[in-house]
């Protein structure tokens, strides 16, 4: 796997950690796109995982784009702007496209500030919880960009079109208890404690059906674009299918016998 992420992989749960401490996790390097494609590949492809964690390392969970690099036009900044246009797409694009195609569900363990690219990157998680010392923000037209990462399309779906007009346009940061307010996350935690409470979570989530709960997840994703009656065909055709999976059946059995269900994904 890629240096910038540490992949781990505990029975059905895989941790991401972005692995840039020292420099408090920025995202968008050369190569990262291809980090993130690569894990996440290897996820979807894995039967067996159930559940994805993305942290960050140390202090931060990402406090975005290098601001270095991009003052001296070099790495993912260099050259003319039809050049950096193809770097956003091929690269920057990369890391955010690649986690929103997880097919299972993404919990964001937003440790320390995210902010910019980082606070897009943590909005792609299907679950985001919070330590007590998150921070975050939209901060991209202080620094003279626009939102060039899926932010304007993300933000408004999770916290309202006006809320994110606030952050995006002011420029301005918020606490973690602000976020819960705001919806933008479900829950705050102390920062001693965030992964555990995480990996609870992750583990509740593993007990379900593995084959309908990133079915689930699909539908989900198609509905935050799909009309009404295209979600209703889809659904049909999915629980069809979940209707005929060995883990229906065992679902039911375990219920009417008062037992756990052991769910084996088909």
């Amino acid at each position: 796997m890629s240096d910038l992420l540490l992949f781990e992989k505990k029975g059905p749960v895989v941790t991401l950690t972005i692995n840039r401490p020292d420099t408090r996790n920025p995202l968008g390097e050369p190569g990262d796109g291809d980090g993130f494609a690569e894990a996440c590949s290897a996820i979807n492809a894995d039967r067996d995982v159930r559940c994805a964690i993305l942290t960050g390392a140390g202090k931060a969970f990402s406090a975005g784009g290098n601001l270095k690099a991009m003052k001296e036009g070099s790495g993912a900044f260099a050259g003319p702007g039809t050049q950096i246009r193809d770097g956003y797409r091929t690269n920057i694009h990369k890391v955010v496209k690649s986690l929103w195609h997880l097919e299972v569900p993404l919990i964001s363990a937003v440790n320390g500030p995210a902010i910019g690219l980082g606070n897009d990157v943590a909005c792609l998680g299907d679950m985001r919880i919070a330590s007590d010392k998150a921070i975050f923000g939209a901060t991209f037209l202080k620094v003279g960009l626009v939102p060039g990462d899926g932010g304007a399309w993300l933000l408004p779906r999770i916290i309202g079109h006006a809320r994110a007009s606030e952050l995006l346009f002011s420029g301005a940061t918020i606490d973690a208890a602000t976020a819960l307010d705001w919806g933008l996350v479900s829950r705050v935690v102390p920062a001693a404690t965030l992964m555990n409470e995480v990996n609870a979570l992750a583990a509740d989530i593993c007990k379900q059906p593995p084959d309908v709960l990133r079915m689930t997840k699909k539908l989900l994703r198609e509905g935050q674009s799909a009309s009404f009656e295209a979600i209703m065909e889809l659904s049909a055709a999915m629980q069809a299918l979940a209707h005929h999976t060995e883990d229906h059946q065992e679902a039911l059995d375990a219920f009417l016998e008062k037992r756990s269900p052991a769910f084996k994904g088909r």
